[in-house]
């Protein structure tokens, strides 16, 4: 009954924005002929002189005024009615007029601020202030109407004494037209000289102003751009499904319809039921990928009471906003028919010529989609050949899919789509699911204009934040551009002395890849060359190597000063194990492990005994140095060798000396990083083939025996490392040596890791590749046939793809920025020209249009102006501080 009568409603609240019908009249306080003040805080709407005015709100200084210029009528009483306002529910008197010239019950009602509950002889209504203050609350705090309205009742009575009438069924009702009716003012549906019947699907749907809205935020050239700039006009959109806002089986649309009939976020339903009990006998196929629950359990989630299991939405997947008609009900589980309906019905509300697609389950769904787009309305269906549109899934989804899945689905990896993650709808969940308890008791309808209204309130939240959001992401961008760019060369700079070549080929494949996925993927390991035997054997070969160098080796008495200091970088390596062994042993160890250990010992001390003579015979000042330090007893593995190194710059070693340990310090610490490289492919190699093929204690146990070897191993090299370098920041003064630090850094502790290994908090997006990896120095055959050159292949690729997403990221904020001020400048224009295409008749209702008219066109001016000033400047301050680091970024926008 009451939807006939929106259109009036709607009208009388547009109406209390002017003057009413009343040409002139007195202030009511002081006779002032021209009063031009109400109180929206006081009840009634009487209008006051200035000094009346500030003389009755001297004790109420949170009063809100509004100015009017002329009074409006009087009011009027009669017996038997219920007010509800936010002071309690009130039984009052209440007369209507009823001379010659009077209007409605209804309509007077209104006049006076006053919601009626129904059209037919009201009895209850509650104040605008009320309904305003309930709408805003339940948007912030997601109280439920229930609470809300017998906290009210308290308030009136809280003993039960005077028991008050109970009018929840009527709030209830108030309050959904409420919703709908703000709808319908704040998407410009009451200047439509047409009437609020004419509103199209999507229209009363709060649009995203950074989304490429063609006509309204893209220039007129758009289709025109250059080839390198037209993935700045692509769409993304981001799908996903909620289970949380079910609805119970209460009522039906035919007693309880929705009011909007998809003129917001909600598909229309009779359409959608439709289609749906139409296309109701289509098998979905199962998954080929991992078992995702969506795809092979979405015909058999139960359903059992249940009118609705849960909600599909289709989002902006960069600025986490509803898309118009873009939210259903889902009968069972994610089923694909659903989906697609939804999918395709919001696209309708676009001409965009790029879309880029997030799904969870993207690598499933987009397999038939096209085929499946075929039963659809030919008003539905989308001409996909004319438009270049690219699947993804979202990048914390991403893990859980096969790894073809990881490398042709990513974010990460495909061009001009920035920095977008395709997570946005699970952010939107975390406000909306609170409403889940109070919706899921709804009807279909009311259900239906509840949810609309919090998905327009979430959007409009968006809208006001994005000056922060914008700046945010900006200053966040631009630092980690110069940094990723900085790497991707730090890392080009090594490749190109000895693998030139294979960059330049490199390069080619992924450029080919990005221009046509179907040429082969370079994110894609083509073989997995090391396995957890190859890794056993070349370990027991090293470990052979190493007895066997340690049984034969032998100090001659005339060797030379070359082989002097080489002997001696031999005698530190096996003083180094030796310590490291004998930590290892613990205080439980037997015979026999002591013994060995003992052996070692003595056997050290006798070459050490050896090599000394001989480097005394070179450095006599030695022995006295070696004399005057021998106050306590020396274990063979803390003997100081007293190498070039060691002493320093003292006169004890000439310069011939030192330059052969310089040279022979600078090969020990590049053999070091190859020998660490090495150990850290075997480590994730063994890794991720315990993960995927091993399975029973026995094979994971001797896989973990295995990893802890090499885990030994790499601490040693670390230690080698170390040690070498340590020696080269001694000699490298003596021996005038420079640039050497380019190639051999500090190591620490972060840098010990494998190629794709993460540091903790970092994502795939901003990772960046330890500089052992940088190849300086590397022999030209280090890269070899091991599967070793197809990992530097990969993380070349993956370091120059970040090092893109992150330009593109400054470049699509910089695009969406510009839009985001072109929008509010059209929007502002369609306000100003709807002040003459409204359809009342009315000089007052004519007026009251007209002031709601000014002040939203200002404010949307007011909001693009302000809102962004501040952010151009910080912007500015940001791109003077890093120059360097955005170079290709103009702050002016």
């Amino acid at each position: 009954m009451w939807l006939k009568d929106h259109a009036l409603f709607l009208q009388e609240m547009l109406r209390l924005e002017g003057r009413g019908d009343i040409s002139a009249e007195l202030c009511s306080g002081c006779g002032n002929p021209h009063p031009e003040y109400r109180c929206e805080d006081c009840f009634g709407i009487e209008l006051s002189c200035s000094s009346c005015t500030i003389l009755a709100h001297k004790n109420l200084p949170l009063h809100r005024l509004q100015a009017i210029p002329v009074p409006i009528p009087d009011r009027a009483f009669n017996d038997d009615f219920v007010i509800i306002d936010s002071h309690g529910v009130h039984e009052v008197s209440l007369d209507f007029c009823d001379c010659t010239l009077a209007t409605t019950h209804v309509q007077q009602l209104l006049r006076m601020s006053l919601f009626p509950s129904t059209t037919a002889d009201p009895k209850t209504a509650a104040t605008f202030r009320l309904l305003e203050e309930f709408h805003l609350l339940s948007l912030e705090s997601k109280v439920s109407a229930y609470e809300f309205y017998y906290a009210l009742m308290r308030r009136s009575d809280n003993t039960g004494i005077s028991p008050i009438k109970d009018r929840y069924d009527s709030f209830m009702r108030m309050i959904r037209e409420w919703r709908h009716l703000k709808m319908l003012k704040r998407s410009g549906r009451a200047h439509d000289p047409n009437g609020i019947d004419t509103t199209t699907e999507g229209a009363c749907a709060v649009l995203c102003p950074a989304c490429p809205q063609p006509g309204r935020n893209l220039p007129s050239n758009w289709r025109e751009a250059p080839p390198t700039k037209r993935w700045l006009y692509g769409l993304f959109v981001a799908i996903d499904a909620n289970f949380r806002l079910k609805r119970k089986i209460v009522s039906k649309d035919s007693v309880d319809p929705s009011l909007s009939n998809g003129w917001g976020y909600f598909v229309e339903e009779i359409a959608y039921k439709a289609f749906l009990n139409g296309n109701s006998d289509i098998h979905q196929e199962k998954s080929t990928c991992s078992s995702h629950n969506a795809v092979n359990m979405a015909d058999t989630k139960s359903n059992r009471g249940l009118a609705a299991t849960g909600l599909g939405t289709i989002d902006c997947a960069r600025h986490n906003m509803k898309l118009p008609t873009a939210v259903g009900d889902l009968q069972k589980g994610e089923r694909y028919i659903n989906m697609d309906y939804l999918f395709f019905s919001t696209l309708r509300h676009t001409t965009v010529d790029i879309l880029n697609v997030s799904y969870d389950i993207a690598c499933q769904w987009n397999k038939n989609l096209w085929h499946r787009m075929t039963s659809f309305p030919p008003s539905m269906q989308l001409n996909h050949d004319a438009k270049k549109i690219t699947f993804f899934v979202p990048k914390f989804h991403l893990p859980a899919h096969i790894q073809q899945c990881q490398t042709n689905f990513s974010f990460n990896f495909a061009p001009g789509v920035g920095r977008t993650d395709g997570e946005a709808p699970e952010r939107g969940w975390a406000n909306i699911n609170p409403v889940a308890s109070s919706t899921k008791e709804m009807g279909p309808g009311a259900r239906r204009d509840t949810l609309d209204d919090f998905f327009g309130d979430w959007n409009w939240r968006k809208i006001t934040g994005l000056r922060h959001t914008m700046l945010r992401k900006m200053k966040d961008a631009l630092p980690e551009l110069s940094e990723h760019e900085a790497a991707l060369d730090d890392l080009e700079e090594g490749l190109k002395e000895e693998y030139s070549d294979a960059l330049s080929r490199w390069k080619g494949e992924v450029e080919a890849w990005e221009r046509d996925p179907s040429q082969p993927n370079p994110y894609e390991r083509s073989i997995e060359s090391i396995t957890l035997a190859s890794v056993r054997l070349e370990l027991a070969k090293e470990e052979a190597a190493e007895i066997e160098l340690g049984g034969s080796h032998a100090l001659h008495e005339d060797c030379s000063p070359s082989t002097l200091i080489s002997s001696g970088l031999e005698l530190e390596e096996q003083q180094r194990r030796l310590t490291v062994d004998k930590a290892a042993l613990g205080i439980h160890a037997t015979d026999t492990q002591e013994g060995k250990l003992v052996q070692r010992s003595n056997s050290l001390q006798h070459r050490i005994d050896a090599w000394t003579k001989v480097q005394e015979l070179y450095i006599p000042m030695l022995a006295s140095l070696r004399r005057d330090k021998a106050n306590s007893v020396v274990t063979p593995e803390s003997f100081q060798l007293l190498l070039p190194s060691q002493v320093g710059g003292t006169a004890t070693y000439n310069l011939k000396f030192q330059t052969i340990e310089w040279k022979l310090r600078y090969a020990q610490a590049h053999d070091a990083l190859r020998a660490l490289r090495s150990n850290l492919r075997a480590q994730t190699a063994v890794l991720k083939h315990k993960d995927r093929f091993l399975r029973g204690q026995g094979a994971n146990t001797r896989a973990r025996n295995t990893l802890k070897g090499i885990d030994a191993r790499i601490e040693a090299t670390s230690s080698r490392y170390q040690d070498a370098r340590k020696a080269l920041v001694i000699l490298a003064p003596l021996v005038n040596e420079t640039g050497w630090q380019s190639s051999l850094r500090p190591l620490n502790r972060e840098d010990i890791r494998g190629m794709s290994d993460l540091l903790w908090g970092q994502t795939e997006g901003r990772r960046k590749l330890s500089w052992i990896w940088n190849m300086r120095g590397a022999h030209g055959d280090e890269l070899g046939n091991d599967g070793s050159m197809e990992d530097m292949k990969i993380e070349w690729c993956k370091a120059r793809a970040r090092s893109m997403r992150w330009k593109e990221e400054v470049e699509l904020l910089q695009e969406e920025m510009r839009r985001i001020l072109q929008f509010f400048d059209w929007e502002a224009t369609l306000w100003d020209e709807r002040a003459n295409q409204s359809w009342s008749e009315g000089p007052a209702e004519r007026e009251g249009i007209s002031i709601r008219l000014d002040d939203a066109s200002n404010k949307k001016v007011d909001f693009a102006e302000l809102e962004f000033d501040s952010q151009r400047q910080e912007i500015r301050r940001k791109s003077n501080e890093d120059k360097d680091l955005s170079k290709d970024f103009d702050p002016a926008m």
